[in-house]
């Protein structure tokens, strides 16, 4: 399942699981799962193991990847529909590894912090020497400089800042490449790409006024770091095919079907391409053809969960949801990380409109929010399947938790109130409620 969402935040209340509000976020189980495979022997590594970082993907052409917590690795669709191979992605995830792992936030807040101090500090000496100057009859105009160099220095400062912690994560982005036995060419060519591309811009720009190293100087630091003994090593081609599919269910989800047959003509007939052109025919095109042609990508590979998937998503959404079903049950079943899959095939069951099927979709959607707490259509269809069943109490009390996955705080407490009226006094949905009635949003903290 692909799908585009506003994620909000984690149905945790914990503060540290806060995101952004509105980002538009891309879920998928085979997009999702790639991402874990590249970034966990570099996790290990690095030695965060157990801090459960997530990579999300955000629905954004442009190619860029941030951190902005500790928990949360951002990369746009454009990265990874630009990147050609696998060691190109990794080496940008171990670059924003190397952030976290240096704790480079936490530090950059401390750096503001103690900037916005002395530029308080500069501006009352600014006005102390005007006042003085006022006072003895000479001021000039001159009079303002004391106030506004403080303001720049600072400026320069935070960057010089900025940009030492580019160099480092680097530098540790390299270090977790190399003890995974994995190359640093992608990473470099990936900057190697960045610096060419920026190189007339950068000719005037002024160094110090930059948050990252200029072109020249990261390349020319890279190249005496990245060349390591494992700098010719490609690859492996099942996990190069796992890119390329991840790479062609992007351009059939989100580009245009022309645009999709003039990058992956009918003559190209790679599994990838064919992934491509179903996609697209099933979101563009006549349902019975994509369910052919999915089809067809099921016999190349039988056992591929995601294939499957598709083509209960296809018919779910062609309105056909008793056939989704089998499909959807078969990839739940071959998905090692399947929660986003149980979702939509509890999604199939509901639209069923058989009551039968309602304890089914139930069982799915808690096994999915059990492992996946940030789902919040999960919690959508969860009150649907209650309400079919007339357990209006869990029904509320799931609606709730929907609200406050999106960040929905007065509805969801709204939603709670009802619920803990229907539950009885300390039972485990009271609880649930109460939490949420309890529940105080964080402030929203600054940006970087």
């Amino acid at each position: 399942m692909m799908a585009a969402c506003a994620f909000l935040a984690s149905a945790v209340p914990a503060p540290a699981q806060q995101l952004p509000k509105g980002l538009p976020i891309i879920r998928d189980a085979e997009i999702e799962q790639l991402l874990r495979d590249y970034t966990r022997p570099i996790l290990h590594v690095a030695g965060l193991t157990q801090q459960n970082i997530h990579v999300i993907v955000i629905n954004d052409r442009s190619f860029n990847a941030f951190v902005i917590d500790a928990n949360h690795i951002f990369v746009n669709a454009g990265a990874l529909m630009q990147s050609q191979t696998p060691n190109q992605m990794i080496g940008v995830l171990a670059h924003e590894t190397g952030h976290i792992a240096g704790g480079h936030l936490m530090k950059m807040r401390a750096e503001l912090a103690n900037a916005q101090t002395a530029a308080i500090i500069g501006m009352l000496l600014g006005v102390g020497a005007i006042a003085a100057g006022a006072h003895s009859g000479q001021v000039g105009g001159n009079a303002g400089v004391a106030v506004l160099a403080p303001q720049s220095m600072v400026m320069h400062s935070v960057l010089a800042y900025a940009r030492q912690q580019e160099e480092q994560a680097d530098r540790a982005g390299v270090k977790f490449l190399t003890e995974t036995g994995q190359s640093a060419k992608g990473m470099y060519d990936t900057f190697k790409r960045f610096a060419d591309e920026s190189l007339f811009a950068t000719q005037t720009a002024d160094p110090y006024l930059q948050n990252h190293p200029m072109p020249a100087e990261r390349m020319a630091a890279l190249t005496v770091i990245a060349r390591t003994p494992y700098w010719n090593k490609l690859d492996p081609p099942e996990l190069q095919l796992r890119h390329d599919l991840m790479r062609a269910k992007l351009y059939g989800f989100l580009d245009p079907p022309g645009s999709v047959l003039r990058r992956y003509p009918l003559s190209n007939t790679s599994l990838p391409a064919r992934y491509a052109r179903a996609i697209s025919t099933y979101r563009h095109g006549e349902l019975g053809d994509a369910i052919a042609q999915i089809d067809g990508l099921i016999r190349s590979e039988p056992n591929n969960p995601y294939f499957f998937e598709l083509k209960g998503q296809a018919l779910l959404e062609g309105g056909r949801p008793t056939e989704a079903i089998a499909p959807l049950r078969h990839a739940a079943s071959l998905a090692p990380t399947p929660a986003l899959i149980q979702v939509l095939l509890a999604e199939a069951l509901i639209a069923t409109q058989q009551p039968g099927l309602a304890d089914e979709a139930i069982r799915d959607l808690q096994s999915a929010l059990a492992n996946d707490k940030d789902i919040a259509d999960g919690y959508d269809y969860l009150a649907m399947a209650y309400g079919r069943k007339g357990d209006i109490p869990h029904a509320d009390l799931a609606s709730a938790q929907a609200a406050f996955t999106r960040g929905q705080w007065m509805t969801a407490r709204q939603l709670a109130l009802r619920a803990k009226t229907r539950f009885p006094v300390g039972a485990p949905g009271w609880v649930k409620a109460d939490d949420i009635v309890s529940y105080k949003p964080p402030k929203p903290r600054p940006g970087l």
